[in-house]
């Protein structure tokens, strides 16, 4: 008889999942709003790009088509993704709050419409933006980052984005270890350099030293000059002398020297294998490349719980109308990215988990959003 009972009930939520009408009507106005929100902010964003940047553009003589196809064509989903979960928090806010102020959201309810019944086009159009961010950003962006970043080292920024970088420790395969004391990507050049081997027991093998290392962009290997070399076998010590000596290492000139915008253009299967290269390497860089790595899902997550907040807190006419759900909606929206930039600063400068970092703001927001949920007129 349970088992009767579960089955109904299990066909009974189903049905009640079923698009009706007022469900397309709530995703039409959500999507809407959504896209009619984001695509008036980038109008904007561009104007005042092009407005900033126009005196570069002509001083460096940058091509009309390069302009528009190599940079806004993809400057425009860079700039949208990173604002979509903050203009899906508008669009809820604003389209909601109208329905509230038109009593059409106590039609809803009084039509026998649980409130939880109504948040599922919500979650729908949410689902939808969501994907769309997740796939941006792990698939199409990072390889338009790449054409913009190119066009604004070309026609834009006065120097590259490469940088001198020192006190590089690195662990280029097991038991292997290179250090450099300081690095110019301008000349492919390093300075006191060291390789060391070690057997599985941790004992050290060999020791290579070099004041100077040069990076052969034609053979894509490391020209080690005045080196003395160290090998130690048992109780036994060698040690031998040369003007040059070619290494072939698991480490190039741009893994010392890239800008840390280089994240962004990379995919996310990309991403996973920089990560685990990192990580064999002990690169100080790793945690900026797993905050990266965490954001990519953290963000899309986020669309859903701005999505709840901006229900809850619109869905109730309230005597400051409009402006002031939007008021709230705003602080709550800024909050909440102010709080991921601190997260983010907190693991790359202390000890906090990157995983942990990315997390924390949409754990404390899920828990701001329940309260709400709570609070809202059923």
């Amino acid at each position: 008889m349970e088992r009767v009972n579960d089955k109904k009930t299990f066909r009974e939520t189903l049905s009640s999942l079923k698009i009706m009408i007022i469900d397309k009507y709530i995703i039409r106005k959500f999507l809407g709003t959504f896209f009619f929100a984001l695509v008036l902010i980038l109008v904007i964003a561009v104007v005042f790009d092009f407005a900033e940047k126009i005196d570069n553009f002509m001083e460096r003589e940058a091509p009309l088509r390069a302009v528009v196809f190599d940079y806004y064509l993809n400057f425009i989903p860079y700039f949208g993704t990173l604002f979509a979960p903050l203009f899906v928090f508008i669009a809820v806010i604003f389209f909601t709050s109208r329905m509230a102020v038109n009593t059409e959201i106590i039609a809803i309810l009084n039509s026998g419409m649980s409130f939880r019944r109504m948040m599922w086009p919500y979650f729908l159009s949410a689902l939808v933006i969501a994907i769309i961010i997740f796939y941006l950003t792990n698939f199409v962006i990072p390889r338009s980052n790449l054409i913009r970043m190119d066009f604004e080292d070309k026609y834009y920024r006065p120097q590259s984005r490469r940088i001198r970088v020192e006190n590089i420790h690195r662990q280029v395969s097991p038991n292997v270890y290179v250090y450099l004391e300081s690095f110019n990507p301008t000349y492919n050049r390093g300075n006191e350099f060291t390789v060391e081997k070690f057997d599985e027991e941790g004992n050290l093998v060999s020791k290579l030293f070099a004041p100077t290392v040069l990076w052969d962009t034609a053979t894509g290997k490391w020209g080690v000059l005045n080196y003395v070399l160290r090998e130690i076998n048992g109780q036994e010590e060698i040690f031998s002398k040369g003007t040059r000596i070619d290494t072939t290492l698991t480490i190039s000139p741009e893994d010392f020297s890239r800008d840390p915008s280089f994240v962004s253009t990379m995919t996310y299967r990309e991403l996973s294998d920089y990560l685990d290269l990192l990580k064999l390497q002990g690169s100080d860089e790793l945690k900026i490349f797993q905050i990266e790595h965490h954001m990519r899902f953290a963000t899309p997550f986020s669309v859903f719980i701005l999505t709840l907040i901006g229900v809850s807190l619109s869905s109730k006419k309230i005597r400051g109308g409009i402006g002031m759900n939007i008021g709230i909606g705003l602080a709550l929206s800024f909050s909440y990215i102010l709080f991921m930039q601190f997260a983010s600063q907190f693991s790359i400068k202390g000890n906090l988990s990157p995983m942990f970092a990315m997390w924390i703001p949409n754990i404390i927001y899920v828990i701001i959003a329940g309260i709400l949920y709570k609070l809202a007129p059923k």
